[in-house]
């Protein structure tokens, strides 16, 4: 039953269970049955049990009955995955599902029911008597510092109404150090100097969500329409810089009929001195991991690697040393999880999960780092998408640290709660040789918790982080980052991107649409 995000994308709206693998979060397991269905017989519960086990193991690993309240099994997630499993109506009550969406296939849904009424009501018996009349997302929060050491906020002259920000990033190819917005209803990308001055925009055909720079040349990812659809309306372009120093675009779109992409990757896969491309098609109910194979003169094969949604970030390594590259990539949407790919030659990949999240995690972001210097690569990976059928505030939304025990196996080291955690980069931003992580969140506690839209996690050794956060950072409602040197002394820099609009669990006081597009957090470390 995979969890139908109504979410925007993971850099967008970014942006959606336990079987081999648990990651474990204090308090939110080991609950007893509630008392709200006394009246649900204990067979029905244990016939559930097993039900689920089978039935909703097909599409991804078991998810817990603790993961969300009774009300959001009942009203939100159950009625939202029963037409995975052909049970479009239950009690006279109509399921939603994409029926007439032509961009499906016609056997996408199961053309008669995999099991009889009396199952599927023992299932939704089985969530609604075990989960808890509400999940704590509160529990043992460590309190948020005010002020931020070694970072001072500038907020930018330049502003506009109702800013969508999807992209943030820092030049730093570039010897002025540039700063690139991309606005995705306004479907133009900005460029600034560090004196945060515009100093050229262009009008793109679609909200850019990801760029990759190689000197002049800027790989833009268009994905096509913004809100979740199962259309192939994405593409990919490259943008020069041209004799004036003005962006403009290649007059061959490199590639289109995209489901919803939100990420392109250039690289040389098949060692044949032509640049291949990884495609992140993120999708909706249908995506793909692809790569795009270079048969030269303009034109690709392409080899499908996972045919499914989700695809969020992708990273091209040599893990093993062999000469070829590899990839990790973080997937969303239903089985979620990180999964590496390797390369075996010949444009042939060896697939394992190396670590899976309950569908209603929301997978956001991850990162390669090493954070116990052992030459491993750890993950740093964030889950907070939250636009889906269980809006509820989460215990288990955050940052987390896992350590990889040289063989790729990964184990938990460290968790910060924060509400709706989109994104986190991990840099040495102190400079005293450890990596601290810097955070957004797009799903804030806005009432109880507004400071973590923002949380820099300093690091105090042993896997002991201080949070901090600045006021300045409640001005806007943040979904992209970047790091990096804005100002070429040598210190990480930090931008926030405000992407103003779009669902809204809890309310905040700020108008965000009145905010700025992005804010600086300028590294004063001495």
């Amino acid at each position: 039953m995979h969890t139908i995000k109504r979410s925007f994308s993971i850099l967008l709206f970014a942006a959606f269970i336990y079987s081999f693998l648990f990651v474990f979060i204090p308090g939110c397991h080991n609950i007893s049955r509630n008392n709200t269905h006394p009246e649900i017989a204990e067979e029905s519960i244990e016939r559930g049990k097993s039900l689920s086990a089978v039935y909703c193991q097909s599409c991804h690993s078991l998810p817990d009955p603790s993961l969300a309240d009774t009300h959001t099994w009942e009203k939100g997630i159950l009625p939202n995955m029963g037409p995975k499993l052909g049970i479009f109506k239950f009690e006279n009550k109509a399921y939603p599902y994409f029926k007439y969406d032509f961009n499906l296939s016609h056997d996408f849904y199961p053309l008669k029911p995999l099991l009889k009424p009396d199952e599927w009501k023992s299932i939704m018996d089985y969530y609604m008597a075990t989960s808890p009349d509400s999940v704590n997302a509160a529990a043992n929060d460590q309190p948020i510092g005010e002020g931020l050491p070694g970072f001072s906020a500038i907020v930018p002259a330049f502003t506009y109404p109702s800013p969508a920000v999807s992209l943030v990033k820092i030049n730093e190819q570039n010897p002025d150090h540039d700063i690139i917005v991309s606005d995705a209803i306004k479907h133009t990308i900005y460029r600034f100097n560090k004196q945060l001055q515009p100093i050229d925009s262009f009008d793109s055909k679609g909200p850019v969500v990801d760029i990759e720079i190689e000197k002049d040349n800027w790989l833009a990812c268009n994905i096509g329409v913004l809100n979740p659809n199962n259309g192939k309306f994405g593409s990919g372009e490259y943008l020069h810089m041209n004799a004036a120093g003005k962006l403009q675009a290649d007059s061959a779109i490199l590639f289109k009929n995209l489901a919803r992409p939100v990420q392109l990757t250039a690289a040389d896969l098949n060692n044949d001195q032509k640049t291949d491309y990884v495609v992140c098609e993120f999708g909706f109910l249908t995506g793909a991991l692809s790569w795009m194979e270079n048969l030269g003169n303009g034109k690709f094969d392409r080899h499908v690697l996972r045919p499914l949604p989700g695809a969020v970030k992708a990273y091209v390594q040599d893990y093993n040393h062999d000469g070829l590259p590899d990839l990790w990539v973080l997937f969303a949407q239903g089985e979620e999880g990180i999964f590496l790919f390797t390369n075996k030659g010949h444009g042939q990949f060896e697939q394992k999960e190396v670590l899976r999240f309950p569908p209603i995690y929301g997978s956001s972001y991850f990162e390669l780092d090493d954070f116990n210097k052992d030459g491993e690569p750890d993950i740093v990976y964030t889950c907070g998408d939250n636009a889906d059928y269980s809006t509820i505030l989460k215990p288990y939304h955050g940052t987390y640290i896992f350590i990889n025990d040289g063989k790729n196996n990964f184990k938990q080291q460290y968790f910060f709660h924060i509400n709706g955690c989109y994104k986190a980069i991990a840099r040495d931003y102190d400079g005293d040789g450890d990596l601290d992580i810097a955070t957004i969140s797009f799903f804030s506690d806005y009432t109880r918790r507004p400071q973590e839209s923002f949380v820099y996690l300093q690091n105090n050794g042993n896997f002991s982080f201080k949070p901090f956060t600045t006021k300045e950072a409640q001005s806007g409602r943040w979904l992209t980052m970047d790091a990096g040197d804005i100002d070429g002394d040598g210190k990480i820099d930090l931008i926030l991107g405000n992407f103003s609009i779009g669902p809204v669990m809890i309310k905040s006081k700020v108008d965000w649409k009145s905010g700025p597009p992005f804010i600086i957090l300028k590294n004063t470390t001495k």
